[in-house]
């Protein structure tokens, strides 16, 4: 694909590849952090307040903090909630909900964004499934990265993911690129057709973030001008990682230490 969305796309050095791995981590750390207070009882507003501290004692601010008018360090979304929640006092977690925790920190002008699924207390096999399917089929894509493939080829093989377990890709939010700008070029839509939309080529930065509804696709944006739920009310998970595309393939920059253990915090089928 050629045009102007192409031609802004920023390629990226060594220099670049080393900020990125530096604010990617603080953005894993703090999502690694956060696991243990997501309980039943807990208000999405306190989930944020410690999300912030953390990125600030570790030396980040977090990049939502005056982002268009925004002001909380972090998104909560939490059940039929797609993405933007906004954290608040009187949104308390309860027992069996899902909830998606998404953060930015800054650090040294470059920007780690990642966001992650928790569940508070048991969830319903159909939120389980939901949710090890959207960390698979963001895994899916981000493995189909590669110098010569396509945006296109990324979305595909998420699609594919859900469309397995009957499970809809919602098309309207995507990833995007990032690096000292917080959303730029290229759009990282999560569905399309194998070797269609942008080419990859190394020194990319972008994010893939996919969020998976359990019933219809269809989105809509409430009053707020943040907050977007599904229209039927069906639950929606999503994972979002930030990765660049080098030489060879990809590398994650906000990949986690529990990530690669044996046991997944926050997948559900891992063992």
């Amino acid at each position: 694909m050629r045009g102007p969305a192409a031609r802004s796309i920023k390629y990226h050095g060594a220099a670049a590849f080393e900020a990125m791995r530096k604010a990617g981590r603080i953005a894993a750390e703090t999502l690694d952090f956060i696991a243990e207070y997501v309980q039943p009882g807990v208000s999405t507003a306190q989930l944020d307040a410690l999300c912030e501290q953390y990125m600030r004692d570790h030396g980040a601010t977090p990049a939502t903090i005056g982002y268009h008018g925004y002001r909380h360090a972090s998104c909560i979304s939490v059940n039929h909630v797609v993405t933007h929640g906004i954290p608040s006092a009187e949104k308390i977690i309860r027992e069996g909900d899902i909830a998606n925790i998404d953060v930015t920190p800054i650090f040294e002008g470059w920007h780690g964004d990642s966001s992650r699924m928790y569940v508070a207390g048991e969830p319903s096999k159909l939120a389980a499934r939901l949710i090890d399917t959207t960390y698979e089929a963001m895994m899916a894509g981000i493995t189909a990265i590669r110098p010569g493939a396509t945006l296109g080829d990324v979305g595909y093989a998420i699609q594919q993911v859900a469309r397995r377990e009957r499970f809809s890709s919602v098309l309207e939010y995507c990833g995007h690129g990032i690096g000292q700008i917080f959303h730029d070029e290229p759009q990282v839509v999560h569905g399309g057709r194998p070797g269609e939309g942008v080419e990859l080529r190394p020194g990319m930065f972008f994010t893939v973030e996919p969020m998976l509804n359990a019933g219809r696709a269809a989105v809509k944006l409430l009053n707020d001008g943040w907050t977007v739920v599904t229209r039927d009310r069906s639950l929606s998970a999503q994972f979002e990682h930030t990765v660049a595309v080098t030489d060879t393939g990809f590398e994650i920059f906000t990949l986690s230490a529990e990530e690669l253990s044996p046991e997944k915090a926050y997948t559900l089928s891992a063992g």
